[in-house]
């Protein structure tokens, strides 16, 4: 089958080769998946920039999935073969630790993520634990259901762990895949949100998707806000979207990978109850409950597709800010 595995060569075009390889094997409790469609994920540059270290040598990116079963073992039993699925960037947990007891398998330490530990889906098949894969709402096209697959589901989370109360106002820094499929679900909910993104694209696309307002990313929202994430991997803004948030808000930085951030002012940043966190990944419940909801908001991504032969390029295109909304790789028709 092909692949594109990272090739070592960072920050131009060649991050990623094509290779041949065998068509998997599923273990006794995995799927094997025809892969119909995969996003373009800002971690799978990072991978391929290797600011994010590959976890083992020529590994496939692509961790936005979308497919048919063609092939399963022997102990699996919940999706048959011709059967649509997807999978995420969480492919497993130990299922044992305190963490995944408690129902935060996200932080599991024993975890392992598509397209870092294993191959994922930048390639014509890839393998999953049938556990980890989700039925997908047929409402969406296979190309709309791969963004939702962990640009979808890092973004719910994020905005879970941003706490925005109800009808609150909710700043969104950088407005790439994540942001714009977040940004829909707040809106939805009844937020006010307020883009900071360094893009004139992006900002009408906010504007478009029912943003209250759009501005540069250094920029000043019109108003304090309630909650707030940061998408951009850009730990200069930290300090810039606190001092923005009103006294007892939230920041969540969702990404996995983030630039330095300079040092804070306790009183300009943090006092009066403001909070920073963090966002690690995803739980199961997380996909499935964004899957539910973003069939029933009718959240839908803004999608620029690239050829099964244009992989490289999607990711020079995403590192050079070249779209908004999200890319999608689409397979050749089988």
């Amino acid at each position: 089958m092909r692949a594109w595995e990272v090739s070592g060569a960072p920050g131009r075009m060649g991050r990623l080769r094509p290779v041949d390889r065998p068509v998997p094997v599923p273990g006794e409790d995995e799927l094997l998946v025809r892969v119909t469609a995969c996003g373009v994920c800002r971690t799978d540059l990072h991978l391929a920039d290797l600011e994010l270290p590959p976890r083992r040598p020529g590994v496939v990116p692509g961790h936005e999935v979308v497919g048919v079963v063609v092939g399963s073992g022997a102990s699996t039993s919940r999706f048959g073969v011709g059967t649509r699925v997807g999978f995420a960037w969480l492919r497993s947990t130990c299922g044992r630790c305190a963490w995944c007891r408690r129902g935060a398998e996200n932080l599991c330490r024993r975890a392992a993520f598509t397209g870092w530990d294993a191959d994922g889906g930048f390639a014509e098949h890839a393998v999953v634990p049938e556990a980890f894969a989700y039925e997908l709402p047929a409402v969406f096209s296979d190309e709309e259901a791969a963004p939702l697959l962990c640009s979808g589901i890092i973004g719910y989370r994020a905005l879970r762990r941003a706490q925005v109360p109800p009808g609150g106002r909710l700043g969104i820094y950088g407005f790439g895949a994540s942001a714009h499929l977040t940004a829909q679900i707040a809106v939805r909910e009844g937020a006010e949100v307020h883009v900071l993104t360094r893009d004139a694209e992006a900002r009408a696309l906010a504007l478009e998707l029912g943003a209250a307002s759009a501005g540069p990313a250094d920029g000043r929202p019109p108003c304090e806000l309630d909650s707030a994430i940061l998408f951009a991997p850009v730990g200069e803004l930290v300090p810039v979207a606190l001092e923005a948030l009103d006294q007892g808000g939230t920041l969540a930085v969702a990404g996995i990978h983030l630039s330095d951030i300079p040092p804070l002012d306790y009183q300009r940043h943090l006092f009066r109850e403001r909070t920073l966190t963090s966002v690690t990944a995803n739980t199961r419940a997380d996909g499935e409950e964004l899957l539910r909801l973003a069939a029933a908001l009718d959240v839908r991504p803004s999608v620029t597709t690239y050829p099964f032969s244009a992989v490289d390029r999607a990711l020079d295109d995403l590192a050079h800010g070249s779209f908004a909304g999200a890319a999608v790789v689409r397979m050749p028709e089988a």
